[in-house]
């Protein structure tokens, strides 16, 4: 018998033990077990975080399609984007092309508590929704960009990144929020006025990467390629149309478990993605959201930033031709 809710094991599902409990519906099992490597937290801890915080995490979520990175006990981490077979018929999914496999791909819909418990309970660790929604998948209702540091080491030079991309958008009349990404960078969300197609966004945040770059030079950089990056902040323009970027309160597979939380900009240099985990974060929130409070009203995109962004090549595409060029260079044949 397949089953449909409660942690796959071995093709059956466990038998109810001390360590097993039932919220919602939905039969959670194994708690007591350590939830990955260096989390200095039990699966238990993960359920009751991610229920704590729910009602702040499923706006991010619902009616988009979702990405999960599982931590099973005995595999590496991996990110899942099909939607097992063995997942509840309640479950609600959606079949879209994948642009990055090649392929469509039944993604999960995660719309309420029951589903969140459910991948709670699947050992999903982090929640990766794409920028879109299932019903308007060629306009996006936000503008992104992700501050990717050098190094583990290199919160602070996100941080100061971060400052240069907030006088771009002041200087474009735009406003934005911040939140770290629990990983080692930063995200800067900007909403935006509908309709807002995914191209024109796009571009749009490729010009004030773009513009971000040129204020330091020697500090952030739009390279796609690593190798070219030289110890510098990428600023990632990238995250566009099914592009993924890891919700807000979403835990993260590191040391201690960080999550992605909202930080005001003045704060910034006072903390570290450290600060926030699944044992501390909850507590902070208390009854508030703060990255519902943080984010701007909706903003009309400025035209002279989208024309210049239409110039800008994409980085990925760039990328991909440049690749094609050096391995042609490699095979050919010296003189």
């Amino acid at each position: 018998m397949v089953p449909t809710v409660g942690e796959r094991s071995g093709g059956s599902v466990a038998k109810p033990t001390q360590a097993d409990e039932e919220r919602a519906g939905v039969r959670l099992t194994n708690l007591d077990q350590p939830l990955f490597e260096d989390a200095g937290v039990s699966k238990r801890e993960l359920v009751d975080y991610l229920d704590a915080v729910a009602d702040r995490l499923l706006p991010q979520l619902r009616d988009r399609p979702l990405s999960v990175i599982r931590a099973r006990p005995g595999q590496p981490p991996f990110m899942q984007k099909n939607l097992p077979k063995y997942a509840p018929a309640w479950l609600r999914s959606v079949s879209m092309w994948a642009e990055s496999s090649r392929r469509e791909v039944r993604y999960a819909l995660c719309d309420d508590r029951r589903g969140l418990l459910w991948f709670a309970n699947q050992r999903a660790v982090e929640y990766h929704p794409t920028l879109v929604t299932v019903e308007a998948p060629d306009q996006q209702p936000y503008l992104v960009l992700d501050l990717d540091p050098p190094g583990p080491g290199g919160f602070a030079q996100a941080v100061t990144a971060a400052a240069l991309v907030r006088q771009v958008l002041t200087d474009a009349g735009l406003d934005g929020a911040v939140k770290t990404s629990g990983a080692k960078g930063l995200h800067v969300y900007v909403p935006v006025a509908a309709p807002a197609p995914v191209d024109t966004v796009a571009a749009a945040t490729r010009a004030l990467a773009a513009r971000a770059e040129r204020l330091d030079p020697a500090l952030a950089t739009t390279a796609y390629l690593l190798e070219e990056r030289e110890g510098k902040v990428f600023l990632d323009a990238g995250r566009a149309g099914g592009a993924t970027v890891v919700a807000a309160y979403s835990p993260r597979i590191r040391p201690g478990t960080p999550v992605s939380f909202p930080v005001p900009w003045a704060d910034l240099a006072e903390v570290t993605p450290a600060d926030f985990t699944v044992r501390t974060a909850a507590g902070l929130l208390a009854d508030h959201d703060p990255w519902a409070a943080a984010l701007p009203g909706p903003q009309q995109l400025p035209r002279d930033l989208i024309e210049e962004g239409e110039a800008i090549p994409i980085g990925r595409v760039q990328a991909m031709h440049e690749g094609r060029r050096r391995a042609r260079e490699a095979d050919r044949p010296e003189r």
